[in-house]
C-alpha cells in the first residue's frame, strides 16, 4: 500500500531522498486514477490581480514525472483563470492523512484552449462536459440559488497544465522530515529542518 510504504522505507533509510521523491509521485499519480485518493483533490493557490489570495479544491486530472507537469481542467470565465493571466504562478497542496504526507508544489501555468486541448475534452463524459460553460458565469451574483444553467460550452473548456518548479514534502512523525526538490536543480533534493 502506498500510504504505509513511505513509512517503511522511512524505517529503512531516512536519508533517502529519491524515496521520498519517489513516494510523492506515487501518491500524485495514484490521485489521477483513483477519485478516493486524497491527492485527487489537492487545494489550488493563485493571486488575483489585486493581490488576494485565492484557493480552492480542483480535481488533479494529470500527473507526469517525465515531464513534471500536473493537469487541472476548468472553465476559461473562472476567477483562477483570470488570476493566472495576472500571474502565471500557482501552488497545490495535497495532505495525505493516512501517510502523514504533505505535498505542496510550486508550478507555472500554461492556460491551454482551443484545438490543442482536443484529446483531453474527447475523453471528459458527456455527464461532465456541463462544468465548462456555467451560465452566468462562475462567480456571477444570482437571484436565487438555482439561478443559472449548466450548459456544455467546448469554447469554455481549459486545461491548465501546470510545469512544475519546486515540491516541498513534509512527514510527520516521531521525528518529523522535510525535504525539498527543484527543477532548477534537475530535482535533486535536499533535507530542511521541519
Amino acid at each position: 500500500m502506498v500510504a504505509n510504504s513511505l513509512s517503511k522505507h522511512a524505517d529503512d533509510d531516512p536519508n533517502d531522498l529519491t524515496t521520498v521523491l519517489d513516494e510523492a509521485w506515487c501518491h500524485l499519480q495514484r490521485g489521477v486514477a483513483d477519485s478516493r485518493s486524497p491527492a485527487h483533490y489537492p487545494t489550488f493557490a493563485t493571486v488575483a490581480a489585486d493581490g488576494t489570495p485565492e484557493a480552492r479544491t480542483v480535481a488533479l486530472r494529470g500527473a507526469s514525472r517525465s515531464l513534471s507537469t500536473l493537469e487541472v481542467h476548468t472553465d476559461i470565465a473562472t476567477a483562477k483563470v483570470a488570476a493566472l493571466k495576472h500571474s502565471s504562478k500557482a501552488a497545490f497542496l495535497v495532505w495525505l492523512p493516512r501517510a502523514n504526507l504533505q505535498i505542496r508544489v510550486i508550478a507555472i501555468v500554461d492556460i491551454q484552449t482551443g484545438s490543442a486541448v482536443d484529446e483531453q475534452w474527447d475523453r471528459i463524459p458527456a455527464a461532465s462536459r456541463v462544468s465548462y460553460g456555467t451560465e452566468p458565469t462562475p462567480g456571477t451574483v444570482i437571484s436565487d440559488v438555482y439561478a443559472y444553467e449548466k450548459p456544455s460550452k467546448r469554447e469554455r473548456f481549459a486545461v491548465l497544465m501546470c510545469n512544475m518548479l519546486s515540491i516541498d514534502l513534509v512527514q510527520l512523525g516521531e521525528r518529523h522530515r522535510r525535504a525539498s526538490f527543484r527543477r532548477e536543480n534537475d530535482w535533486m533534493g535536499e533535507w530542511l529542518a521541519p
